[in-house]
């Protein structure tokens, strides 16, 4: 299939880029439309309790959510001066009827006044059906909320959406600002030459916009949160790159091993595509798929996380086998145009041409003095020390996360001096019993709630002796419904605030009566539980999945399974970190966060995907080539140390890059976008250089002839319709079948190898 797309796009090739230019334009055009449609939020499950409870309270008693918290405050006067009070009237009282429902004032409650009188805040519920319409209610609004002689600061979940929705869009700009100049280093040091430099950026161009319309298509028929954003530029730049260099290096390779004319820019088209083309197939689907277990979840951030990474892999993976083959088969020769005189560190590798029975042609051949030769033979000598020290290492690592405390996002997210987080910190220090996440119980009595008054009393008092409720009231009773509400003393967010919950549904219900828990806290609860739920299933989809794609790469049993336990312990390293450095607070000062003492569930879920994902690309390079040439020589050893040779310097370039473009987002303004930089950076920098250098030689080394087991009915189903390289350019089913054949039989067959 690969080989006849690899004809196709030479012939094409002008077509091919004709609809490639098409789509681009539409994509600018169209597709980048998408940011207006994006949503915050997406953290709560639609379907738990506490969301029930909401929807119930607001068909009933009509929507009564907080959505602005505006604090008025003066150094002078007091909440009691004329001059003071006036200001804050007239303010509220100019606001638009359209945008505002309802102002709740400290005329209302009076511990909406701070315990010195110079500060005092309102609660600001917005018109419209749903997060949109609010937020461009308080687009309407928020320039008119000073008050006149005030300090006047403005928060809430809809002001705290809004400024992170900003920040996002800033960061991506800062992001690829800080990123591209040194993708471009990278990629001239690697390829020490402009025109094949370029190539692999602009298919990350390509992936970026493509992703962006497929998003853009979605929000069509459901909600796509803003964060989505923040993956598409991560894994569309990263791994266009990524598949763009793995591509070109081929070509190079294959152009080079031909004489380098154009008259064999074809033949090293097609020879890429059977080669590079099926590893860059793979690696697409494994990342893909793992990908795809966050659709598994009912959270709407984490399956928007995975529409976009979804998007963003498949359309990286379909430019690679596309556009670029058909960019490569115009320049030919050229691509090696505009050179570029860059320091060379070891040996270049050079095309090798073996003969019939895989004697080499040179003297040469075996690249026996490349330095990732010799680290694979080093590692092969004691492989039981290294894959115990290895092991013990990446172990401590992920200790600090057996100690993880489980948060929710708030104003602490937005960086500091933000006006949200600001209004939200003062909310907390100097209002601490403010009522704008109270738990509220709304309960369902089956008879006229007048007619249940003494049952409800005696619930409600049921409710004030639970240890941290400070008190207790029936704040609405509408037909057989009511609604109460609690005060209470832990952080809403907290660990204590989730276990009110439990403790308040613990509490029983009133005689016949059914309750529905409510609030900031519980929905926090809520959304920890589903997570819980769903992560069990969401590791069987990725686990099992992965076991069947690289069998059918590479014919073995044995080797998916040490993939998965490699990435777990990569992945082991990624976790403690996170918690060592956000949840603990090491390094906040130099990377510019506060750390609010714990971690924000759904971040490790969307780590886990995209670092297992990214850590089985690199797996499927690497064994590419160990399984060309395990077949061709069936020499264990030899074929890890060869392997290990023609990939390191591409695993580690590539890894490199993807560093750069994943890290970047470390200096985000909004914490958990910078978890994920960090997280998954440490992830690939663990993976490409202590895992893939040093413990799957020591691996399999130990597990030798072992590595290519299986059972005489999957190794026979592989050798018919396995999908993998062929050494020296074989295909799938007879070829497949052939390349496995003793060197005595294959005198036929020439097989190409790269030294260095």
């Amino acid at each position: 299939m690969l080989e006849r797309l690899g004809h196709l796009t030479y012939t094409r090739r002008r077509w091919v880029l004709a609809v490639a230019g098409v789509f681009v334009l539409v994509a600018i055009g169209w597709g980048t439309s998408v940011f207006s449609r994006l949503v915050g939020g997406g953290f709560n499950d639609p379907g738990a309790e506490s969301t029930r409870a909401a929807t119930v309270a607001d068909q009933t008693f009509g929507r009564d959510a907080v959505d602005v918290v505006v604090i008025y405050s003066s150094p002078t006067l007091t909440v009691d001066d004329p001059a003071f009070r006036s200001a804050v009237t007239s303010t509220l009282t100019a606001l638009p009827k359209a945008d505002v429902a309802a102002v709740f004032t400290a005329d209302q409650a009076p511990g909406m006044v701070s315990a010195d009188r110079h500060s005092t805040y309102v609660a600001i519920r917005l018109t419209g059906h749903n997060d949109s319409q609010r937020q461009d209610a308080y687009d309407a609004i928020k320039s008119q909320l000073a008050a006149p002689g005030l300090h006047t600061l403005r928060g809430g979940a809809v002001a705290i959406n809004e400024a992170i929705n900003k920040q996002v869009t800033a960061d991506i700009g800062k992001a690829e600002g800080i990123s591209t100049p040194i993708l471009i280093l990278l990629l001239v040091l690697v390829f020490g030459g402009l025109a094949a430099a370029s190539l692999p950026l602009a298919i990350g161009g390509l992936a970026i916009l493509g992703a962006f319309t497929a998003l853009r298509v979605i929000s069509i028929f459901t909600d796509v949160s803003v964060f989505a954003i923040n993956i598409v530029t991560m894994l569309g730049l990263g791994l266009a790159i990524d598949y763009g260099l793995f591509i070109v290096s081929r070509f190079r390779e294959e152009l080079a091993l031909r004489g380098g004319g154009r008259d064999e820019v074809q033949a090293a088209v097609v020879a890429t595509m059977r080669t590079a083309g099926r590893t860059v197939l793979f690696s697409g689907l494994t990342v893909a798929l793992a990908l795809s277990a966050l659709l598994l979840f009912d959270l709407p951030f984490l399956r928007s996380m995975g529409y976009g990474g979804v998007a963003a892999v498949l359309v990286a993976m379909t430019a690679a086998l596309t556009v670029l083959p058909a960019l490569l088969s115009v320049l030919g020769p050229r691509v090696n145009a505009l050179r570029v005189r860059v320091p060379r560190f070891g040996r270049r590798s050079r095309p090798v041409l073996h003969g019939p029975t895989g004697a080499s042609s040179s003297p040469e051949a075996v690249p026996q003095h490349g330095v990732w030769y010799r680290i694979a033979t080093s590692v092969m000598r004691r492989p039981v020390a290294y894959v115990v020290g290895i092991t013990v290492v990446l172990l401590a690592m992920g200790l600090p996360f057996f100690g993880v405390r489980w948060g929710s996002p708030d104003h602490r997210a937005l960086p500091v001096g933000a006006e949200a987080r600001v209004a939200g910190e003062v909310l907390s220090s100097t209002f601490p019993q403010s009522s704008t996440s109270p738990i509220t119980a709304i309960v369902t009595l089956h008879r006229p709630a007048a007619a249940a008054s003494a049952d409800l009393a005696a619930y409600t008092a049921r409710l004030e002796k639970v240890p941290g409720v400070t008190g207790a009231e029936v704040t609405g009773a509408v037909g057989d419904h009511a609604r109460i509400e609690m005060t209470y003393t832990p952080d809403p967010a907290s660990t204590d605030g989730r276990a009110l919950v439990a403790a308040v549904r613990a509490v029983p219900d009133p005689t016949g009566a059914q309750v529905l828990v409510g609030g900031f806290s519980a929905t926090n609860a809520d959304t920890l539980s589903a997570i819980g739920r769903t992560l069990p299933w969401a590791t069987l989809w990725i686990v099992g999945g992965m076991l069947v794609l690289l069998f059918l790469a590479f014919g073995s049993v044995v080797l998916p399974f040490k993939a998965v336990l490699m990435n777990m312990l990569s992945l082991s390293a990624s976790f403690g970190a996170v918690v060592w450095v956000f949840q603990d607070g090491h390094l906040s000062g130099l990377l510019g966060f506060t750390s609010v003492g714990s971690v924000e569930a759904t971040q490790p879920v969307l780590m886990f995907a995209i670092a297992f994902g990214l850590a089985m690309d690199y797996e499927v390079f690497l064994l590419s080539r160990v399984r060309e040439e395990w077949d061709r020589t069936h020499d264990n050893t030899r074929a890890v140390a060869l392997g290990l040779e023609r990939t390191g310097r591409i695993i580690t370039s590539a890894a490199a890059l993807l560093i750069v473009v994943i890290g970047a987002f470390a200096t985000s303004g909004v914490t958990f976008i910078k978890m994920i930089g960090v997280g998954v950076a440490v992830a690939i920098l663990v993976d490409a250089t202590i895992v893939r250098a040093l413990l799957v030689p020591a691996t399999m080394r130990l597990l030798g002839r072992v590595n290519w087991w299986a059972p005489a009915p999957l190794a026979r189903f592989y050798a018919r319709f396995g999908l993998r390289e062929g050494a020296g350019g074989e295909g799938t089913g007879d070829a497949a079948h052939t390349c496995q054949q003793p060197a005595a039989q294959r005198a036929d067959h020439a097989y190409v190898t790269m030294e260095g």
